[in-house]
């Protein structure tokens, strides 16, 4: 029997909030900005990768092969981002650069924005940073479009496709799956 849209973003927003959940029994400085030593100190059962805070973050091998993550949020930037924060994330006339925002924005802090969305107004603009909380698009691969976007933000990934990748971690699909609402 088909899943109801009502019940996939129920699943989303109980995951979602389960994740920051989890962020909030981190200590505080696992709080940290998006501007801290991007480099990974660990691997998770899904294969995601973490830095010493606790945050998602890229890895590239020595071969030159980045991890999973960062190639998915290349292509789930590519598919729901670059629209308004432009290609590779280098912004548009009516979004930030998002390459730029990540020095500075926390990790928990891009969740919140992304799921729950943003207003800010000034007398010369109104932009407005629509909610992505009930997209499974975007919310099932919201640490894949960090991690993208961090290695962006670190000077580590130029505007291209990452060309060489880790295959797809057993572990990933299976959240994948979950999350989609797959059987």
């Amino acid at each position: 029997m088909p899943q109801s849209a009502c019940t996939r973003s129920l699943k989303i927003v109980i995951c979602l909030g389960l994740s920051l959940l989890s962020l909030s029994f981190l200590p505080s400085a696992a709080m940290a900005d998006g501007s801290g030593d991007p480099k990974s100190v660990s691997r998770d059962e899904n294969g995601k990768y973490v830095d010493a805070q606790g945050n998602p973050t890229f890895h590239v091998s020595d071969d030159g092969t980045w991890d999973w993550y960062a190639y998915s949020g290349y292509r789930r930037y590519h598919s729901d981002c670059h629209v308004c924060h432009g290609p590779n994330g280098d912004g548009s006339s009516y979004a930030p650069a998002l390459k730029d925002s990540l020095q500075e924005l926390s990790y928990g802090d891009f969740v919140s924005t992304v799921a729950g969305g943003r207003v800010n107004v000034t007398t010369s603009q109104n932009n407005v940073m629509p909610s992505f909380g009930n997209n499974p698009n975007v919310m099932c691969y919201l640490d894949d479009i960090f991690v993208y976007l961090r290695a962006r933000s670190d000077g580590a990934l130029g505007p291209v496709r990452p060309e060489k990748k880790e295959d797809k971690p057993k572990g990933y699909s299976k959240a994948e799956d979950s999350c989609m609402g797959a059987k």
